[in-house]
């Protein structure tokens, strides 16, 4: 039950993720920048202050990381499979191979 509520949270961060990725605006996106009078020092220099939208972009981040790493440890601690097939190192298997005969007829 706890890997599918993490399991949900991780599927809304990754929504939220994406929808604050969408919504922000990119370095070269002034409106002088689209006619020519954006300096390159300022489209490519610092970013300056972060934002709301790019600090909480980043603190998304960390919660899905932070998750994935969760959700990945509580599934490699899981118990064993419980089908038929799923641990076939116990199941023993004795074949008996046949004896070679001495007298036949297909040559060697």
């Amino acid at each position: 039950m706890l890997i599918n509520l993490l399991t949900i949270a991780y599927l809304v961060v990754a929504l939220l993720i994406v929808g604050f990725i969408l919504i922000q605006q990119g370095k070269g996106a002034d409106a002088g920048a689209s006619f020519g009078a954006g300096a390159a020092g300022t489209v490519f220099g610092s970013a300056g202050s972060a934002n709301f939208l790019s600090r909480t972009t980043a603190l998304l981040a960390v919660i899905f990381f932070s998750l994935s790493l969760v959700i990945g440890n509580l599934n490699s601690h899981s118990k064993a499979p419980t089908s038929q097939f799923g641990d076939l190192s116990q199941v023993e298997q004795k074949q008996e191979v046949p004896a070679k005969k001495e007298n036949s007829d297909i040559p060697q």
